[in-house]
């Protein structure tokens, strides 16, 4: 009897095998809870400005595009510097280092501060999500240009 008290107590010591792991990394934390996107609109000084949206969950970054494209709603001090049209569909393919968005718009539908709030909103989505600061935005016309080849950054986030 003694004999297999000893021996169950030196399978129960063994355990099942595993060993223990190190500490692994699991890459940054996400930033928060988001009730909604962070979309960037434009003031009458023409500057950025970034806009929470409550919408009770964050959504996609396709989603949040779609938000921008139908304009700050009814504040009256923001405008968008992106051409209204009634298709809002985004596809937003995202790779290392890379998060490119295809838009159902020519270049000649944006300014530069237009380019600017498509960025930036990618870009506040993409980190709000959990997502690295480190990647770059390309956005991607519907008529082929040099300006779908450009690797975008958001001058308000760092």
């Amino acid at each position: 009897m003694r004999t297999l008290v000893a021996l169950l107590g030196v399978l129960t010591l063994a355990g099942c095998g595993i060993q223990p792991s190190g500490v692994s990394d699991g890459g940054e934390a996400p930033t928060g809870l988001a009730t909604g996107p962070t979309l960037y609109f434009v003031d009458a000084s023409q500057h950025l400005v970034a806009q929470p949206r409550q919408g009770g969950r964050l959504g996609t970054i396709a989603d949040a595009i779609a938000l921008l494209l139908s304009g700050p709603g009814g504040t009256g001090k923001l405008h968008t510097e992106i051409t209204a049209g009634e298709v809002t569909r985004t596809d937003v393919a995202i790779s290392p280092g890379v998060i490119e968005v295809r838009l159902p718009l020519t270049v000649d539908d944006v300014t530069s501060l237009g380019i600017d709030q498509l960025v930036c909103t990618t870009l506040a989505v993409h980190i709000q999500s959990g997502g690295s600061r480190n990647v770059k935005v390309r956005l991607v016309f519907t008529l082929a240009t040099p300006e779908s080849d450009r690797l975008r950054t958001c001058p308000l986030i760092s």
